[in-house]
């Protein structure tokens, strides 16, 4: 008796371990690049959960009589992308706001401005925008063109790199911004030449002079806008954000969290929160730890300047077309180094945004510091942009073990003007992407939408061939930067898994892997390069769950 009850004891344990390894789903005839190289090249592809079980050729043990085969017709399969620095709520907004990106000239701008004044409500603030004046002939917007057609409505519209905005004389006015209100610490307002009256543009922390007084989003706008924002992420591939936030940071935390809770949260988030509040969110982590793999916090962003596009990013020589200016330091270098230290002491993650080369050296030497203070920690300080460098920078991001998180869509729309700004040996240093790589520096790669589209597709296009968007540098913008298709890839899945502290779960497709992957139209690696851009999302799997279908 006692032998056949230990019989049936080992039968039934083979087989409830021989029904744990049967998949949910085989997705089979794929040609799919696994991130692994180990293991880099399979045709199959079997989930159970929110898990990989296999990725190879023979699926057959993993099939069992409820298992679901998906066949891809030969369709290309890669590691859900995951961006590295999004601003993902006021993307969200956005996508339902006023879109001044594709105006031309003058008329045009008032033209889009007029129609979408008429079809708001009265009083209602005017936001979004992206417009960039280089498209109109590198002539800044003024608050003139404007307040004719927007009589009822304050408007601040943003230059798409978020580092100046326009405003009208109703914005200005409820703002209290005249012409002797000084400019802040960080940020300048533009003034007339004559009159010294303010035009309407303010740059960087002039910014917030007249964001403070914008009314916050609602529970409910933020609940839109991350709907919208998450559909408009799984049509590009796109499984995990690294967000830098929208709202202040820790209002886009909030509101992921409620969205976890209430199960509306179906990509992966990343959440940083401002450098300044570095006190809160230690005292957030040692509370309730750091999230889980849906919603992560721990991580700290800060800022040393602007941006190249408003000759607000910080450099040793000055701009070109901008003589008596070298860029702006965004917050007090001493503060700043102050917060890095004691943030990185309590064990968060700190990302930098740094433009110019004089804000790059700068950060670098912080983290050295950082490092030297702590010796044998795993810090992945990251520099966010990490846009013009120095031969020596270049160097030091590797030996430093500082990761470069950079946007490669810049560099084909910076390209159109960049050289009206530096001289040729500073666009050198400009998204050195495979010098950076070639010094075994870590490279990440992402969008910083909405200055750049939330497309992965279009950040690898812009990788492998540095064409610039007005088409005239067919062979590349400093071609010798131009990396290939393997490694633009790398740098948006497994690079950027260990940018999160993710890599044990996240960024390749094997065994014990979370299953987020992407289907292609098209096969990278075949497909001419100058056509990649054209290539679509087809599928789009996170935890096992698809959430985007599209047909061929």
């Amino acid at each position: 008796m006692k032998k056949t009850y230990f019989v049936l004891v080992i039968l039934a344990m083979l087989y409830s371990c021989s029904r744990q390894t049967r998949a949910d789903r085989i997705y089979i005839n794929a040609k799919i690049w696994t991130g692994d190289s180990s293991n880099e090249r399979v045709t199959s592809l079997a989930v159970k959960d929110s898990t990989i079980l296999f990725a190879g050729v023979d699926y057959s043990p993993y099939q069992g009589p409820h298992t679901e085969v998906i066949d891809l017709g030969g369709r290309m399969v890669v590691p859900g992308f995951i961006d590295n620095h999004t601003h993902f709520l006021g993307g969200g907004y956005q996508l339902a706001s006023i879109d001044l990106r594709q105006v031309k000239s003058q008329k045009d701008f008032i033209a889009v401005v007029r129609a979408f004044a008429q079809n708001s409500p009265a009083n209602q603030w005017i936001q979004g925008g992206d417009w960039d004046h280089e498209a109109f002939g590198g002539v800044l917007p003024t608050r003139y063109w404007i307040d004719s057609v927007c009589k009822n409505h304050p408007v601040f519209v943003s230059r798409y790199d978020g580092h100046m905005v326009l405003v009208n004389s109703i914005a200005l006015r409820l703002a209290g911004i005249d012409s002797k209100t000084p400019n802040p610490p960080g940020g300048e307002i533009v003034r007339d030449a004559l009159s010294g009256e303010p035009t309407g543009v303010l740059k960087d922390e002039a910014m917030n002079l007249v964001g403070k007084v914008i009314p916050g989003p609602s529970r409910q706008e933020l609940e839109e806008s991350l709907k919208r924002a998450q559909l408009h992420a799984f049509k590009h591939g796109v499984t995990q954000v690294h967000d830098m936030g929208s709202y202040g940071g820790w209002l886009d935390l909030a509101t992921y969290r409620q969205a976890r809770q209430d199960g509306r949260l179906q990509l992966r988030i990343y959440s940083f929160v401002p450098i300044s509040t570095w006190k809160r969110l230690d005292s957030l982590v040692k509370k309730e730890g750091r999230g889980d793999e849906r919603i992560r916090w721990g991580g700290l962003k800060a800022f040393v300047d602007g941006s190249l596009g408003s000759t607000t990013a910080w450099f040793y020589q000055p701009y070109l077309d901008a003589p008596g200016k070298t860029g702006l330091q965004v917050t007090d270098t001493t503060l700043l180094r102050q917060w890095i230290l004691a943030a990185d002491a309590a064990g968060l993650q700190v990302a930098t945004h740094a433009i110019g080369d004089r804000a790059n050296d700068f950060i670098l030497g912080v983290y050295e510091q950082a490092g030297q203070n702590n010796p044998g920690k795993d810090h992945r300080f990251r520099v966010e942009h990490a846009q013009h460098l120095t031969a020596a920078a270049i160097a030091r991001f590797a030996s430093l073990q500082v990761i470069a998180s950079m946007q490669p869509y810049h560099a084909i729309d910076d390209g159109k003007w960049a050289f009206k700004r530096l001289d040729s040996q500073r666009l050198k240093g400009t998204y050195a992407f495979k010098s950076l790589l070639a010094h075994g520096a870590t490279v990440t790669f992402g969008s910083d939408w909405t200055v750049a589209p939330l497309d992965p597709v279009a950040g690898i296009y812009a990788a492998v061939t540095r064409r610039t968007l007005d088409d005239k540098n067919p062979q590349g913008w400093f071609p010798d930067e131009k990396i290939s298709v393997e490694q633009a890839l790398r740098c948006y899945t497994s690079s950027n898994a260990y940018g999160g502290f993710q890599e044990t779960r996240l960024g390749q497709l094997k065994s014990g892997m979370l299953a987020d992957f992407v289907v292609l139209s098209d096969n990278l690696f075949e497909i001419a390069p100058e056509k990649i851009r054209d290539i679509r999302v087809l599928r789009t799997v996170i935890n096992g769950q698809e959430v985007y279908h599209s047909k061929p």
